[in-house]
């Protein structure tokens, strides 16, 4: 059905959909290239909220070319949306345009869309064909997907432990376990997501600031992402170093008019969101979250967060950072989870990746 000439030009168009990885939330990131003759004669990736769409840009890129786009083919890495947002409808513009084929590597999960925006092509008179390269398409935009399809974030928990499996010492200590080189490569995980998730003990224990440092976002204004603590009943110090800047959500299963007031002056919203045993509801939290907008969240937490996400369902994806060192049994675990008395209700993962990072070794793993 596509051939070679197709496949490279689907390449391309995935190629710019990644420089926007950093920038496009909430929006998907997507990119478009236009080609004639066998040549391409203008291209684009979808620009920060309230810009242009990847389709936009590569036909603006085209005419300051000179280019005459009439009877091109526009290969892009999702379907073109037919429906008003921030941004006019991307199809009326191919359509004017005179582009006599488009080509999408899967179809927009978002229910305003869903197949529409071809089918709007296609009444038009315009050649239409989907699902090249999917799989890749897909893995670029996994938030924006689980968002539209699931109603929650795509969530990934990152991990940072010695081989012996152990996160931090008995006192809570952390700092470091991973070279320098691995704690860089998180930041640019950071870096993509929407919202950064950690615990209340990981508050107590680090301090962090829970910001991206380090990264080159490519010309880019830096987006910071939103900090969200998980803190059942209230006890974030007014002098935590993340509420020093950047928007955070402080989740709670406690009402306190008095401590909402003090982190409102910090800039902290408090949500609060219960469940029957009195923590915080986790499930309604990313629920809420997706509707913000939020489509990736990194989460870095302690063992017991850590625990409450995994038995809840909550992890879409493991990043874990193995150092080459032992911490010993009295040093913390991972997770929070119950004894096992039976192998039969063990977790299984399938491993997606596995590199070198420094000294370290990097594994992305993911639910079977």
């Amino acid at each position: 059905m596509f051939s070679d000439a197709d496949q490279g030009y689907m390449a391309r168009a995935l190629e710019l959909a990644h420089l926007g990885l950093y920038t496009t939330t909430p929006n998907p990131r997507v990119g478009c290239v236009l080609v004639k003759d066998g040549r391409i004669v203008g291209a684009g990736y979808t620009q920060p909220a309230g810009m242009n769409h990847a389709e936009i840009q590569a036909l603006a890129d085209a005419r300051t070319l000179g280019a005459d786009i009439h009877g091109a083919t526009a290969y892009v890495s999702l379907e073109p949306c037919s429906h008003h947002g921030r941004t006019p409808p991307c199809v009326a513009a191919l359509i004017e345009a005179g582009v006599v084929r488009v080509v999408a590597a899967m179809q927009d999960p978002n229910p305003q869309v869903a197949g529409q925006g071809l089918a709007h092509l296609r009444a038009a008179g315009i050649t239409t064909e989907c699902g090249l390269m999917e799989a890749e398409a897909r893995e670029i935009n996994l938030g924006f997907v689980s968002r539209m399809t699931r109603g929650r974030p795509w969530l990934r928990l990152k991990l940072a432990a010695s081989l012996d499996g152990k996160t931090a010492l008995n006192n809570g200590k952390s700092q470091w376990i991973t070279t320098a080189a691995a704690r860089a490569d998180g930041h640019t995980w950071r870096a993509r997501a929407c919202a950064i998730l950690t615990g209340i003990g990981t508050v107590r224990d680090d301090d962090p600031q829970l910001t991206v440092r380090g990264v080159d976002y490519g010309g880019n204004t830096p987006r910071r992402p939103l900090k969200v603590v998980v803190d059942s009943r209230l006890e974030l110090p007014l002098s935590a170093r993340l509420l020093d800047g950047g928007p955070v959500i402080v989740a709670a299963a406690v009402a306190d008019a008095a401590k909402t007031a003090a982190l409102r002056e910090r800039g902290a919203e408090v949500m609060v969101l219960a469940n029957e045993q009195g923590k915080v509801d986790l499930a309604a939290l990313m629920t809420e979250l997706a509707r913000r907008g939020i489509n990736e969240i990194h989460a870095e937490a302690g063992f017991k967060l850590n625990g409450s996400l995994v038995r809840e369902g909550l992890v879409d994806e493991f990043l874990l950072y193995l150092a080459p060192t032992l911490l010993g049994d009295a040093a913390r675990g991972m997770f929070d989870l119950p004894e096992l008395s039976d192998l039969t209700g063990r977790r299984d993962f399938r491993i997606v990746d596995v590199r070198r990072v420094g000294d370290d070794l990097r594994l992305l793993a993911r639910p079977k």
